[in-house]
């Protein structure tokens, strides 16, 4: 056993190893696996530097350091997990040159694999522009001639194949057997040696878990391959600090994206394109150069908003959005809004990029990493300055990754937040989420007022959200006796009440008159009213926009309007001239009755358009309704003969949607080329 390797010198039968020879010797050989890990990075760019040579040397090197070590810790440990066991498992079995060398054997194994999948994805990226994910196993399914494909990649790309045996022989070399601890007769040592193995293992387990989720704080959602658009300034650039092996695990189950084929590419296009084309002679300009503020307020749903449910209670219901009940009437609004999702990470994308919730949320899909037409993007190419704010933990939710993917120049936190002198810092943060919303929105209007105008910014509001706390000096204000059973209405409270002090301060900005407020919020939340628990009314979220110049319409039109709507509807109203993609309508451009509204839950597509409302299984109408007269949704209406040519037409668009969705998620087609 000597004459095989120096480094089994470690292991020679005559010495004794201590309690934690195992422990330590599995962190030196996760080590390891850092340094392989980085040398396939290295590989990958130096390959694929015609891609990333011009835009590398404005990265950040520290940010792109960083941002490899996470998704390489979260790779690693998901792929070592079962060796990490067998070497902290408190047995003394393990205490036995064929354990170990059974250990190695893994390691090896499952590191190798890791080696020869990141360096042929270095082949691969050349023709997708990502790092590869499960999707390829369906790309690929019907391919026959695999084998041949291979080969041929093994000879044009002999440097690789010389590479990776390099690195595998190293790894090889690198690794480190523990010394065996021989326990010997003594019931004592026996007992210190489970008890030390077992506290081992037990520190190991939740630091495993954070290192594969990504962090241990509550706010701290399992990144994701989205996550890597932080660290870098372009979508492509995020193959730099991803691994291929985190990009297939996280994307396992998740394929969510495949043709349906309901129409050709030429019938489609007649059908629906989410394609936008102003027609304006002049590129990167806009008539009115007017600010855009997008306030997204967490779980605002309508029902909260007395303005919108003046007939709720047989009339008697007030709400509990004071301030925003006399800002929607100062406002063009509509009478039916919807958001297209139900969680926070479905929101975002919808409102500021145009792109709806379908099956999974785009964070969490392969085409996170697309190139993404986004409203700070677009008015980015008119000379507009832009910046993201979100009063949580930096990264949180993977707001600050999808901000920079969809064009925003700057991120505001906790941690900028923090480092304002004018406020309280830590003080103010909530203790499980984030900065309560009065300090933080008020930090949000003062820090418009240093940027250069004309500007577009985002703030995604959090105190209305569980566990539903409110500062205890309002307490008495604003949780009042008998709604218990409904915590959330003080959080909406106090949220409204740091609105109104928002504007407040807004009002005296200089920029103030000559912006644009968008209201809207993420999704809805707890309710009451079985109005908003219905299929329809479980998206019921708040839309309208406010110019304090009154240069646009005010009123209430008789009309419906999404969050996808927004972009279009702002870019339309400012006068942009370039051709851009969003899923959504201008809804300036169209008549009350031609207005739509789609979302997704549960496996069915729900279109609304004109007074009725469809169900879709994506083969199938399942339902439709006259939702205006029948909210309740109980009399089903596919059927009746004089309706069914209308069903039919509403079927054909909603189709058309869904597969323009979901070839340009795949062919990576959500910015105008």
């Amino acid at each position: 056993m000597r004459g095989k390797t120096k480094l089994w010198d470690k292991i020679l039968p005559g010495r004794n190893g201590t309690y934690v020879s195992s422990v330590l010797a599995m962190l030196c050989n996760l080590v390891t696996a850092y340094v392989v890990y980085m040398l396939c990075r290295v590989i990958y760019v130096a390959v694929n530097w015609r891609t990333f040579g011009e835009g590398f040397g404005s990265l950040s090197l520290s940010s792109l350091f960083s941002g490899s070590l996470l998704f390489d810790t979260s790779a690693i440990l998901y792929t070592n997990a079962l060796y990490a066991l067998l070497m902290l498992l408190p047995l003394h079995f393990k205490e036995t040159v064929a354990w170990q060398r059974f250990c190695r054997s893994l390691y090896l194994w499952v590191n190798s694999v890791a080696v020869v999948i990141n360096l042929a994805d270095a082949v691969y990226f050349t023709y997708t522009g990502r790092r590869t994910t499960m999707t390829v196993m369906h790309e690929f399914a019907n391919e026959g001639n695999l084998a041949g494909v291979f080969a041929d990649a093994v000879l044009a790309y002999w440097y690789l194949v010389v590479a990776g045996v390099a690195i595998i022989w190293l790894m090889g070399r690198l690794y480190v057997f523990p010394a065996i601890f021989r326990l010997g007769a003594n019931t004592r040592t026996y007992i210190v040696y489970y008890i030390v193995q077992l506290v081992c293992l037990l520190c190991f387990v939740p630091c495993c878990v954070a290192g594969m989720r990504g962090g241990f704080t509550t706010a701290v959602r399992p990144i994701t391959i989205s996550n890597a658009n932080k660290y870098v300034n372009r979508p492509v650039e995020a193959a730099i600090v991803l691994n291929t092996p985190f990009s297939l695990i996280r994307t396992t189950g998740k394929d969510v994206f495949s043709n349906p084929g309901y129409f050709t590419e030429q019938e489609l296009d007649n059908i629906y394109s989410p394609v936008h084309n102003p027609g304006g002679k002049a590129t990167g300009t806009v008539k009115r150069k007017k600010n855009v503020v997008v306030l997204i307020v967490e779980s605002f749903g309508r029902e909260y908003i007395g303005a919108y449910n003046e007939k709720l209670d047989d009339g008697k219901y007030n709400g509990y959005t004071p301030f925003v009940d006399k800002l929607l009437g100062q406002s063009l609004s509509f009478d039916y809004t919807f958001a297209n999702g139900r969680k926070s990470i479905d929101g975002m994308p919808s409102i500021l990029s145009g792109i709806p919730f379908f099956v999974e949320p785009f964070f969490l899909t392969p085409a996170s990493l697309n190139n993404v037409s986004g409203l700070a993007g677009e008015l980015g190419k008119c000379g507009y300055t832009s910046a993201f704010f979100h009063g949580a933990e930096n990264g949180s939710m993977g707001f600050e990754a999808f901000a920079k993917t969809t064009g925003f120049q700057k991120y505001y936190g906790r941690t900028e937040f923090n480092q304002d002198k004018r406020f309280r810092g830590d003080e103010d943060y909530d203790g499980m989420w984030a900065i309560w919303d009065e300090p933080f929105l008020q930090f949000y209007a003062l820090k418009m007022t240093e940027m250069k105008e004309p500007f577009v910014t985002a703030v995604f509001t959090a105190s209305s959200h569980h566990p539903y706390k409110i500062p205890e000096k309002y307490e008495r204000e604003f949780d009042l006796p008998g709604e218990e059973g409904n915590p959330i209405h003080k959080c909406i409270r106090y949220t409204d009440m740091s609105l109104r002090k928002f504007f407040e301060t807004a009002s005296r900005q200089p920029w103030y008159k000559n912006t644009i407020f968008v209201f809207t919020s993420d999704h809805t939340n707890i309710n009451d009213h079985q109005e908003y628990a219905t299929d329809l009314g479980l998206f019921g979220s708040p839309i309208f926009f406010f110019d304090p110049s009154g240069e646009m319409p005010r009123g209430r039109r008789h009309a419906v309007a999404q969050q996808i709507d927004i972009m279009p509807t702002v870019l339309s109203y400012l006068g942009y001239a370039d051709s851009y993609v969003a899923f959504g309508s201008d809804l300036f451009g169209m008549a009350d009755n031609e207005t739509w509204a789609v979302n997704y839950n549960n496996g069915v597509y729900q279109l609304v358009k004109g007074d009725y409302v469809i169900r879709f299984d994506g083969q199938h109408v399942l339902a439709a309704y006259n939702y205006k007269d029948d909210w309740f949704m109980s009399r089903d209406l596919k059927d009746e003969p004089e309706l069914k040519a209308r069903f039919a037409a509403m079927e054909r668009e909603l189709k058309g949607i869904i597969q323009s969705y979901m070839t340009r998620m795949i062919d990576n087609r959500l910015v105008v080329k």
